[in-house]
């Protein structure tokens, strides 16, 4: 038997399957972050501030590993000898402020308590100035470099935030000797890496979050970086002058760690990449076929051979090179919140005698009828990750009456995030990338039914379930074997690994044509709100709402 493992690290919890190569899943586990709330570190002063806590990754790591492989060993013919190559996926962009060992500034005695020291979680948006710095300095002096990325540098991503740290707390970004993204630290700790020069840096962070790309030499030049702040001067030393693509080996599991993991030495560990990146992989991406990945932010991934001549997108995360598939161009696109945007409606507005709130909305919103609460809702609720690219956009609700109910606020916020999923597709086809059929995966797709029909009948297009509740780590899993040899290419191991649920959501008519007009007033409050250009009048929508939620109601 040979085996990849596969280890997730997602914003609450970090997850690890074991796969034999021939296709079966051996064994999973999952063990949560013990910081702060539900894995974040959060600030009673800053809603915009989300760290992580390196020394989670460490702990967890090794307690999941164990799991996972103790659960394995219950099968026939598997032993910790069975693995051939360990995959590594993150979330990201999380930089972390790193010493000349590699060591997280946050262990250091002196950094205890600081929050600058720790991981800078993807869902920190202290960084919207600076985010808007680096794109108006861009488009003044490097357009180039904003032409794969949408036309929009994010909050979210690497740059924004390293400028903020170097603004917010000098001392700790004098004294990080790098910034290593937390898809590069996993796999460099793994191999024993004792310095940031020797850490093998992945193409998907970079090209996607670090405006790197070999046509102007990797990463920004140092012109462009110290015109942003003077205290990036030698910044650009500090980083890399590479980028790698997953599936590439970058060393073998050290004695340090295999003793930590109870497996053998030397194990062929791959390069990192993000969740939803690998997690795509693992739904098995391929072109014309869009994955969701569906969790606390949706994370929208497809592919594009290397030989088609794509245009530029507007909104659109990034168009990388290799970021997602080797010889593909990798294509990110997303919404910033939506299991946020539930979760944050089920913990305040929780139903009267309820064990299961979730259940209970459930079962009351898919009662309902499209258009039946009257409502309308902008799913900005942690800003606009595509196709505006605004992190000061906020959420709205149109049609309020003193009859609505918390289920039809829950179904419309739903609608919501469907909505903004359409923006996205039909931004993609409008500039030549067609997408045929969706593929869910996460936990959201796993626990969620009436969201998927509700997408299906949104978009109007079938939508399948990955097989695998843990997609991402399947995809990790996937390159690690790639990276040990026991896959040629990662197309062979989804031939192998990927599989689907028998459930296919497809889109019903008469919902399909209530969701067309519904559609239509998001967009014009989307727009609205949403754009510079002058807003059509707003007066009509209220009206029409209601006229939707009369002929649903009869």
């Amino acid at each position: 038997m040979r085996c990849a493992l596969g280890i997730d690290f997602g914003t609450n919890s970090v997850r690890a399957v074991i796969v034999d190569l021939a296709g079966d899943q051996l064994a999973c586990a999952v063990c949560a972050y013990p910081s702060g709330e539900e894995g974040v570190i959060l600030s009673d002063t800053d809603p915009r501030l989300a760290r992580q806590n390196p020394a989670d990754y460490h702990a967890c790591l090794v307690r999941v590993v164990k799991e996972a492989v103790s659960r394995a060993k219950k099968r026939r013919g598997f032993s910790a000898a069975s693995i051939i190559g360990i995959g590594v996926d993150t979330t990201g962009s999380t930089p972390i402020p790193v010493d000349e060992r590699l060591v997280p500034l946050s262990f250091r005695r002196e950094f205890q308590g600081n929050l600058n020291a720790l991981a800078w979680l993807w869902k920190d948006h202290t960084a919207t100035a600076e985010a808007e710095e680096i794109t108006e300095t861009a488009r003044r002096i490097r357009p180039q470099y904003l032409s794969r990325i949408g036309g929009v540098y994010s909050s979210e991503w690497f740059f924004s935030k390293i400028l903020r740290l170097a603004r917010a707390d000098r001392k700790v970004f004098d004294r990080a000797a790098s910034f290593v993204e937390f898809a590069d630290y996993i796999p460099a700790l793994l191999t024993g890496v004792s310095s940031p020069s020797g850490v093998v840096r992945n193409i998907c962070a970079a090209g996607h979050k670090a405006l790197y790309d070999e046509r102007w030499n990797g990463l920004p030049d140092d012109e462009f970086l110290e015109t942003l702040s003077p205290a990036f001067k030698g910044l650009r030393k500090r980083l890399y002058e590479r980028a790698y693509p997953a599936g590439t080996r970058v060393g073998g599991l050290c004695h340090e760690w295999a003793k930590l993991l109870g497996l053998p030495e030397g194990i062929a560990v791959s390069a990192g990449a993000f969740d939803a990146h690998m997690g795509a992989v693992g739904a098995g991406v391929r072109p014309g076929v869009l994955v969701k990945i569906l969790g606390t932010s949706s994370c929208d991934m497809t592919v594009a051979p290397k030989e088609a001549r794509l245009p530029d997108i507007p909104g659109v995360c990034g168009i990388v090179p290799d970021s997602i598939v080797p010889n593909f161009y990798g294509i990110e696109a997303g919404q910033s919140a939506v299991g946020d945007i539930f979760s944050w409606f089920l913990k305040r507005f929780l139903p009267r005698r309820s064990a299961d709130p979730f259940r209970a909305y459930q079962q009351r919103a898919a009662r309902m009828k499209p258009g039946q609460s009257g409502l309308l809702c902008l799913d900005w609720h942690n800003g606009n990750r595509c196709v505006l690219v605004d992190q000061k956009l906020t959420g709205a609700t149109f049609g309020l009456t003193l009859s609505t109910r918390p289920e039809e606020m829950y179904r419309a916020l739903i609608e919501a995030t469907g909505f903004g999923a359409r923006v996205i597709i039909e931004r993609m086809e409008e500039y030549g990338v067609s997408i045929d059929t969706l593929v869910a995966a996460g936990g959201i797709a796993e626990k969620n039914p009436l969201l998927l029909q509700i997408y299906a009948d949104i978009t109007g297009r079938e939508i399948r379930l990955s097989a695998s509740p843990q997609t991402c780590a399947l995809g990790a899993a996937l390159f690690g074997a790639v990276a040990a040899g026991g896959y040629a290419s990662v197309e062979e191991g989804q031939r192998r690994l990927c599989r689907f649920k028998r459930t296919v959501y497809r889109p019903v008519e008469h919902h399909r044509r209530v969701y067309q007009r519904l559609y239509h007033l998001y967009r014009q409050v989307h727009d609205a709100f949403g754009t510079q250009s002058p807003p059509a009048s707003l007066c009509s929508v209220m009206k029409e709402l209601l006229a939707i939620q009369e002929e649903a109601s009869r």
